[in-house]
């Protein structure tokens, strides 16, 4: 009865400790992926923007090193503290949702001030998109505290919505090689999503592996996931989005212009 119990005890311990080892994998995909248009310029004292964008990077990236240590609390049995450092968490995602729009409105007015305001107004949707899709996944997991099935997969969905910006940034330097001034167009947020698309798969095929079944969560998740950067692609040129992207753009004076 012993070794069963423990038996029992080990089998849901690695259950839980996949999301563990998820979430670590989103913290090496956002560090890795800013490493060479945000990490390797700040080392060298080259990184020259609006402190707002400095705040939103840094901002972001500890979330997923916040959301790392939230799920490594639950293997630990450590539920209290999870529970207690989660209230933060709340906040925190709030922040993160106000950072995420100002930066937003800083790169919609460096754009129109460059000359590209066609190209920026449509691309004002792919950063609102995303955090708007964090926010709901946060709202989700939150009304979901007492259902921890549902709880831990829609706080790994949020931190996933995270991740098309450090997953595109590479792409942008070494595969497309589109120069710094560039507008970037709205397409190319599909690509910088296949990454969070393949995490979700991969937690598909672990719940198909260890409970014998794809939780609801994950086919809601990977529909929003997937739906969201196709529809801005039809939605950013409409000229409705442009307007609202003008009166977005009235909200704040002249952008961050580096030395």
């Amino acid at each position: 009865m012993t070794a069963m119990a423990g038996d029992a005890r080990r089998a849901a311990w690695v259950r839980t400790d996949f999301y563990t080892w998820m979430f670590l994998a989103c913290v090496l995909i956002a560090f890795l992926g800013f490493t060479p248009t945000f990490w390797q310029p700040m080392a060298a004292g080259q990184f020259k923007a609006n402190p707002i964008v400095l705040v939103h990077g840094f901002a972001f990236f500890a979330w997923t090193l916040f959301a790392l240590y939230q799920a490594s609390l639950i293997p630990a049995r450590n539920v209290a503290l999870h529970r207690a450092v989660g209230l933060a968490g709340i906040s925190f995602a709030t922040a993160m949702t106000l950072f995420g729009c100002l930066a937003a409105l800083n790169s919609l007015k460096t754009g129109i001030a460059e000359g590209q305001a066609a190209g920026a107004e449509a691309f004002l949707i792919v950063p609102l998109s995303a955090i708007a899709t964090f926010a709901a996944f946060v709202v989700w997991a939150i009304a979901n505290i007492r259902r921890p099935e549902w709880h831990k997969r829609a706080m790994l969905l949020a931190t996933i919505a995270l991740l098309g910006a450090p997953v595109a940034r590479p792409l942008i330097v070494f595969v497309y090689k589109f120069p710094p001034t560039q507008q970037l167009p709205v397409w190319f947020d599909v690509t910088g999503s296949i990454v969070g698309w393949l995490l979700v798969v991969i937690g598909m095929a672990w719940d198909w592996r260890a409970r014998g079944k794809v939780h609801p969560a994950w086919l809601i998740g990977l529909a929003v996931l997937v739906v969201v950067p196709l529809l801005a692609v039809p939605i950013a040129d409409t000229a409705s989005w442009h307007g609202f992207a003008k009166a977005y753009a009235a909200m704040a004076g002249a952008p961050f212009k580096p030395a």
